[in-house]
């Protein structure tokens, strides 16, 4: 690269929010159980966002965003900054505003919580906004206004990031007890003017810029959204008391919204060039470029953790060099979904640490390439060099290719992806041998990670505990899982899974090509916290990863005990993925290591296997024109997991938190015999889609919401049940949680599940003679 701007700057969007030892969560959770003050909360609050901006202006970052950090969600942060406090938590937000906000994100026994589902395509959960005809907005820019007071009195330059109008208004749901049809974008007119007070509070209290985040805009949009997007724009820079304003997006291409937002009077625009985003290069050129706009460049991969190819991204800055009137340096979304530092990773061979960037490694990226625009090459020319010698490390490693592994892969054929009977056969073999009730009762996998067996585990890697020691530990747990279960009634029982840290990490750690952190905790959804693993090679099993505590359960009862494994989709988007070969490549390779435990848990004699995909829908592609290949393989690669097993073993599989209704053919193309599906914060809308789409084969719409510490009673539950069967057939019906019970605490997965057995007994013998 020869051009230079001697302005660029290095911008961050967002940075991950929870400390270098997850100190939010603790405090939160403290806070939760009473131990913890709201004023001892919100201090730690404030040290942790004094250490992420610290940590920023110490790699040389220019702006420093504000606004971005939460106590548990931005959305709904945005949903508390507009006023758009649902009616059932009204009274709680005016008794007390912070138990008010932990009671919308997570119900209480009396009130049902929001909505939750996952931003866009990552693993990243928000609470839904609920809106109708009678929503009133009004400002609440208090939050936004002092953490930007914060910054600026730290002595750095804030820019405070809200989700921007357009994105919250399409994210957005009816309310409860609002016709299905109602479009929350038509409140836009209603919105506008207080996001136009927030944003003059804002310039009131030292804004320079305000970033607004439109990611929904990546998606495939109606010209009706699109002139909604530019009066929004348009409306917005009219007043004169406003901050200048950033509009971002990310995940995608901004395709046909580019030009929209070109033609408003914003002063800059942000565009992720990564990925499928690369586009937006090309797209941009065609367009004319920004003439008069502030263009900031998406070059280092926010959502991955691997080391940019620093050589190619100079490059991509300096064609964009000719297109705008200035190009800053950013990554291409939030930091918010790597983890902190990799530097804390001290387990990992050295060479291979080098290959990996977390949140503090891309902000240094980031300035590395600011100052490399400014500058030229040779102001960077060590970190290009040692940039080159690592790529080439990991481009040359022997971890990285298995021959065997590769041979095997090609080798699949059609007859590898099909179950050799048609469904309708299956089902009557699987009924013979199972002997289930209508509406059998089953839960997801999980059961309570307690506190005693995070310590057994704890003490065993610290050596407090032997082998020997720590397998009677969890032996225990299971024997203990299984006589409540049996107790309460359950038709189809699960071992718990007391010996598993996570249903990725679990198996990741068992398998060759991955690689697992210490530290490497990335937010999903409040203060659930996970550490994804490094895919970082060729997969293979070397040996069974569950048949060994899957038989111990089931030689305990006579009831069935689900084999439990995690499906090769989830694998990979619950992975920091490999990004040197096709996605569908790699999925293919764990999904034939996958296949051969299905089909070691079927010989070890497994009468039921769940292979779990929630992420299949969280990785649909964003656009349209994109899905049906994704789809091909994402399907494809699932049946190839389970199609060696014979017409009696059912297979199930299990999905939350998605909308489900772009999947649906998807979910048919699986072929699994049973789906369980999230479905209670949605009040079963799922049942209603499968009914309308024609589902041929049994599902368990999720009738207890295992996110909120809410314990649904029977009637609640029953009412469910037969809210399900006005579109499923009850010989197709199961009975289930929405998901695993992990996280929740021991006294309310006991009531719950006693309420759930009750009710589905209580439905089950409610119905006609022809039908039981």
């Amino acid at each position: 690269m020869t051009s230079t701007s001697a302005a660029a700057r290095a911008i961050v969007y967002g940075y991950p929010r929870q400390g270098p030892d997850r100190e939010l969560k603790k405090a939160i959770e403290g806070y939760w159980k009473g131990r913890v003050s709201a004023d001892a909360l919100h201090r730690t609050a404030a040290e942790l966002r004094r250490q992420a901006w610290q940590q920023l202006g110490d790699a040389g970052v220019d702006e420093v965003p504000t606004g971005d950090f939460s106590l548990y969600d931005h959305v709904l942060d945005t949903s508390v900054m507009v006023g758009a406090i649902p009616a059932r938590h009204r009274e709680a937000v005016a008794a007390d505003a912070l138990d008010g906000y932990f009671a919308m994100a997570r119900g209480t026994q009396q009130v049902a919580p929001l909505e939750m589902t996952k931003w866009f395509d990552t693993n990243y959960h928000y609470l839904v906004p609920e809106l109708g005809p009678d929503t009133v907005f009004t400002a609440d820019s208090a939050k936004q206004v002092a953490e930007l007071r914060e910054a600026l009195a730290l002595g750095h330059t804030g820019r405070p990031v809200l989700v921007g109008p357009i994105t919250y208004l399409l994210l957005a749901k009816p309310a409860p007890g609002v016709a299905a049809d109602f479009r929350p974008i038509t409140l836009l007119d209603r919105l506008l003017p207080v996001y136009a007070e927030v944003l003059a509070d804002l310039k009131a209290a030292g804004a320079e810029w305000v970033q607004l985040d439109e990611p929904a805009l990546v998606q495939d949009r109606t010209p009706a959204e699109l002139s909604a997007t530019a009066r929004a724009y348009r409306d917005l820079t009219a007043p004169t008391d406003r901050p200048k304003l950033l509009v971002a997006s990310y995940f995608d291409r901004l395709g046909e919204a580019l030009p929209v937002l070109a033609g408003t009077p914003i002063e800059g625009l942000a565009l992720d060039f990564t990925g499928p985003a690369t586009a937006n290069l090309f797209d941009l050129a065609a367009a004319g470029g920004l003439p008069g706009k502030r263009l900031v460049a998406g070059v280092v991969d926010g959502r991955n953790i691997w080391i940019n190819d620093l050589a190619t991204s100079l490059s991509t800055l300096g064609t964009l060099l000719d297109l705008a009137d200035g190009v800053d340096v950013a990554a291409s979304c939030s930091l918010l979904h790597v983890p902190l530092d990799s530097r804390a990773e001290r387990d990992l061979d050295p060479q291979v640490a080098r290959w990996l960037a977390f949140a503090r490694q891309k902000a240094a990226e980031i300035t590395t390439l600011a100052r490399g625009l400014r500058q030229g090459t040779d102001a960077i020319a060590a970190e290009l060099a040692a940039n080159r010698a690592d790529l080439a490390s990991r481009a040359g490693s022997a971890l990285t290719r298995d021959p065997a592994v590769r041979a095997r892969a090609a080798a699949v054929g059609d007859a590898d992806t099909r179950r050799a009977q048609p469904y309708p056969q299956r089902a009557a073999a699987q009924r013979a041998r199972l002997g289930l009730p209508l509406l059998p009762t089953t839960t997801i996998g999980s059961f309570p990670q307690t506190t005693e067996l995070r310590t057994a585990r704890a003490d065993l890697r610290a050596g407090r505990l032997d082998a020997a020691g720590y397998e009677q530990r969890i032996a225990a747990e299971i024997r203990e899982v299984l006589a409540f279960q049996e107790k309460t009634g359950l038709d189809v029982l699960v071992h718990g899974e007391p010996e598993r840290n996570d249903m990725v990490q679990y198996f990741a750690e068992q398998l060759s090509g991955y690689l697992a952190t210490r530290y490497g905790w990335v937010q999903s959804y409040g203060t659930r916290y996970v550490r994804p693993p490094v895919l970082a090679g060729d997969i293979s099993r070397p040996e069974p990863m569950t048949v060994r505590w899957t038989s111990y359960a089931q030689a305990q009862t006579d009831r069935p005990v689900k084999g439990m494994l995690t499906g090769p989709v989830t694998m990979l988007a619950w992975s920091f993925v490999r990004d040197d070969q096709p996605l569908a490549e790699t999925a293919r390779q764990v999904a034939l290591a996958l296949r051969d435990e299905v089909n070691d848990l079927e010989a070890s004699g497994s009468s039921v296997i769940q292979v779990d995909e929630p992420a299949l829908r969280e990785t649909l592609p964003l656009r349209a024109a994109d899905r049906a290949e994704y789809l091909a393989w994402a399907t494809e690669v699932f049946r190839l997991t389970t199609s060696g097993v014979r017409a009696d073993t059912q297979i199930h599989t299990h999905m939350c938190y998605v909308e489900f209704g772009d999947i649906l053919t998807a979910l048919d193309d699986m072929d699994a015999d049973v789906s369980s599906l999230e479905a209670a914060r949605s009040h079963l809308e799922v049942a209603r889609q499968l009914a309308r789409a024609g589902y041929p084969r049994e599902v368990g719409p999720g009738v207890y919401d295992i996110h909120s510490p809410r314990v649904p009673d029977t009637d609640e539950v029953a009412a469910l049940l037969r809210r399900a069967l006005d579109g499923i057939p009850a010989e197709r019906l199961w009975v289930n949680p929405d998901c695993g019970l992990k996280t929740r605490g021991w006294t309310e997965v006991r009531a719950s599940l006693e309420h759930l057995v009750a009710a589905a007994r209580e439905v089950r013998d409610s119905l006609p003679d022809t039908t039981a």
